[in-house]
């Protein structure tokens, strides 16, 4: 009876979700101002946009509600944006993504139950509907976890761009080139997908009639890189000195590449100390396994 009464419960309040769900509601005016506002200064439209074969339209629609819901709510998420621009991915598909993940971690639990029933295993079924809470919220952040190793490993990648680029930079300007065309062939020379970044933002700020600092700026807020926006302040400092420019660059690209390798050897540190605990386990438990026999031996057991 109790499990007809929760099957019953769920049946219904899923019937009431849905009939809510399909009825036309009244957005109140500060929803519809905080969403034009959103839309307006561009967080409301996707940093990166994901191909067509990439994602189902069931998943394009549904990211397309949760975005539009949150635009409403005045929700703007934009350290989110800023990782989701960095890695290549749309808001959209992030946020169906997570509920869709919700939703299978959530429907797991009962499934888990019924296989156990089929083969004469009893479970409570408070412990399936706690089961499957846990894997919903677990599911639920995957996702986010996902998002930030990789968003770790490309700023990383970013940093490193850009000590190379500066090098270029420097290059080009004792060369006699100035400070616009330094920068524009320092970009085409690179490959990756970050100088591809710098070199779409200059392309942009030279259509929009911006300088290439302030279009480097942009791009520093927009992935969160902090090198890339002290390079365009430094920029914009001394400009209109070829050498100054030059020597500012190739101190900061010491400096990064000083920075980078300490990162490195720190990392190399950790997984050398990880290696020294793994071989002191392994140790103690040989010296268990020599030990234990002769122990056993002595005691009588």
């Amino acid at each position: 009876m109790t499990l007809t009464y929760i099957v019953g419960a769920v049946t219904g309040l899923g019937i009431f979700l849905l009939v809510i769900a399909l009825m036309p509601r009244r957005v109140s005016l500060a929803r519809r101002v905080a969403a034009f506002d959103l839309g307006a200064n561009g967080q409301g439209r996707p940093a990166a946009r994901i191909p067509e074969g990439r994602e189902s339209q069931f998943s394009r629609k549904l990211g397309a509600v949760l975005a539009r819901f949150c635009a409403e709510q005045g929700w703007e998420f934009p350290s989110l944006r800023a990782n989701l621009s960095l890695a290549g991915k749309s808001f959209e598909s992030f946020l169906a993504t997570k509920l869709l993940l919700a939703v299978f971690g959530l429907l797991l639990a009962p499934v888990m139950l019924t296989v156990l029933t089929v083969f004469g295993i009893n479970v409570p079924v408070v412990v399936p509907v706690w089961a499957g809470l846990l894997l919903a919220a677990m599911f639920f952040f995957l996702p986010d976890i996902e998002l930030k190793q990789k968003v770790d490993k490309r700023r990383r990648d970013f940093r490193h761009a850009i000590g190379a680029f500066l090098d270029l930079v420097a290059m080009n300007l004792s060369g006699g080139r100035g400070v616009p065309e330094a920068l524009m062939s320092a970009s085409e020379i690179g490959t990756g997908w970050a100088m591809w970044r710098i070199r779409d933002a200059l392309i942009n700020a030279r259509i929009t009639g911006q300088t290439p600092w302030q279009a480097l700026g942009a791009l520093g807020e927009e992935v969160r890189v902090d090198e890339l926006r002290d390079l365009a302040a430094a920029l914009s400092l001394v400009a209109e000195d070829g050498a100054k420019v030059r020597e500012s660059l190739s101190t900061r690209a010491v400096s990064l590449r000083r920075r980078e390798l300490a990162e490195l050897q720190g990392q190399a540190a950790e997984r050398s100390q990880s290696m020294l605990v793994a071989q002191m386990l392994l140790a103690a438990a040989f010296l268990v396994f020599l030990v234990y026999p002769a122990v056993r031996t002595l005691l009588g057991v």
